[in-house]
């Protein structure tokens, strides 16, 4: 605790010095080294040396590998690989300690059957985002806050190589003639890559994780991200089947809240989930899964989300579940709400409720039809019932700041009514955002739709009271 000293720093009092002898000499405590001290870095003569016996290895190992011949499971594979690859490294004229041995092995090994040097992050769960910038710089998130690592690709050709390896996995491609992509990696994490001549210092890659034990609503609750309270309202609205737009920021958290707002929906219902890149991790049995595709080497073949969402229209939705609205299929959602698709669910990018009407009537103008701003927010009051907000804090918490009802218009004005909310009260010693969700004390004007499904809320839930405070710990 502050203030106490162990044994190893205090000062020990010399023994008393017997008359006649000489005292003893002073002896020097050596002070021991430092746990947090930084490792001294390996030469660049060393690095290059080590990755030139791993590229002599992989190519060996290529050359001689004959995977048709290979029988079991993905683990018995991959050990029968590592036998090959350990007998390889015994050829090689080159000495190495145990430890750099077994990092050759499974760096080879990550080469073969992963991603590479992104093995090693991608199977640490406290991160949640990789940003690579360029092949010598890889920065992560981790509890809402970025740090550099030091893992590192060989050069620009390495890191083309794992792109090239995500993207062709899920029938993309990444080259100068398409040098954007957005693709996912198999635990449905979602992977954006920028190339050269777009990424003037080489490949970017940028991957959000969605990992393989995701969070739950026991998680936020946890998390103080929202409340027992909240978590049940939404239950109610989306069994109810009301319309629910999820607004905010980039990296707010969106497609996790739809992915758990998702839980709600019964499992009779029939879903079909529209994504450009698909992630939302539905759990019930009758879901339609559609993914945008892009346009082939030639320029055509191209399928947009507004093409997918008017077809789903044809293919007898209970529920319709897009993953993002951003271009002019905001049109054709918001008709989907209004003719008979109640219970849809989809997210917008705004940094506010109010905003998310504003960014909705643009992105319908972008359908090019001529339609008075009137008429749009007549079809946006019409069709969305339920606005959650989704906001990244100071010091990287996520919490849902507002629940809103759209209660209708007012001349040419859509009005809403918050229900729920978060008011922050200032920057914890930790730097992170403290403040409390309160009910504001409005009740909901379709308290009696959500009886009428069988959703029975009770209506002291709304009288205006502190929920829950977060202190930012």
């Amino acid at each position: 605790m502050f203030g106490r000293k162990t044994s190893s720093n205090v000062a020990t009092p010399p023994p008393p010095v017997a008359p006649g002898t000489a005292p003893p000499k002073p002896s020097v405590v050596q002070p021991k080294p430092s746990a947090a001290a930084p490792k001294a870095k390996v030469s660049k003569e060393k690095v290059e040396q080590f990755n030139s016996l791993k590229m002599r290895l992989h190519r060996k190992l290529i050359d001689q590998l004959d995977l048709t011949r290979m029988v079991g499971d993905d683990e018995s594979m991959r050990a029968q690989v590592k036998e090959l690859v350990s007998q390889l490294a015994d050829q090689e004229n080159t000495l190495l300690n145990f430890n750099e041995r077994q990092r050759l092995i499974s760096e080879v090994l990550d080469e073969t059957f992963g991603l590479g040097p992104l093995e090693v992050l991608l199977a640490d769960p406290t991160i949640s985002d990789i940003l690579v910038n360029g092949p010598k710089q890889v920065y992560v998130e981790r509890r809402g806050r970025l740090e550099i690592t030091e893992i590192e690709f060989r050069d620009n050709a390495h890191l083309m190589h794992v792109i090239d390896k995500i993207v062709s996995a899920v029938g993309r491609r990444c080259d100068e003639t398409c040098p954007l992509v957005d693709a996912r990696l198999a635990d449905g994490s979602r992977v954006n890559a920028v190339i050269p001549p777009l990424a003037i210092d080489g490949a970017s890659m940028s991957i959000r994780r969605f990992g393989a034990d995701p969070l739950t609503w026991d998680d936020y609750i946890n998390f103080k991200s929202v409340t027992p309270e909240m978590r049940d309202f939404l239950g109610a609205c989306v069994k109810a089947h009301l319309n629910v737009l999820v607004v905010g920021g980039t990296g707010s958290g969106k497609t996790t809240l739809l992915n758990n707002l998702s839980t709600f929906i019964p499992d009779t219902d029939r879903i079909v989930t529209i994504e450009d890149a698909a992630e939302l991790q539905l759990r019930q049995p009758h879901v339609v899964r559609l993914e945008t595709r892009p346009a082939n080497i030639e320029g055509k073949g191209r399928i947009t989300i507004r093409e997918l969402l008017i077809n789903s229209l044809r293919m007898r939705p209970d529920r319709i579940v897009v993953g993002e609205c951003r271009g002019p299929e905001t049109l054709d959602m918001l008709q989907a709400m209004n003719t008979g698709h109640d219970g849809s669910l989809t997210t917008i990018h705004a940094n506010s409720t109010r905003d998310a009407v504003a960014r909705v009537e643009t992105m319908v103008m972008m359908a090019g039809f001529e339609l008075p701003v009137k008429a749009i927010r007549q079809q946006f009051a019409s069709a969305i019932h339920v606005i959650v907000q989704a906001q990244r804090l100071t010091g990287g918490a996520r919490k849902l700041v507002s629940i809103t009802e759209v209660t209708g218009m007012e001349g040419d004005i859509i009005t809403m009514q918050d229900i729920f909310a978060f008011e922050q009260t200032g920057i914890a010693a930790n730097g992170k955002a403290q403040g409390q969700f309160i009910a504001t004390g409005i009740r909901p004007s379709f308290l009696d739709r959500l009886r009428a499904s069988g959703c029975e809320v009770d209506p002291a839930l709304f009288q205006r009271q502190v929920l829950c405070v977060d202190e930012g710990e």
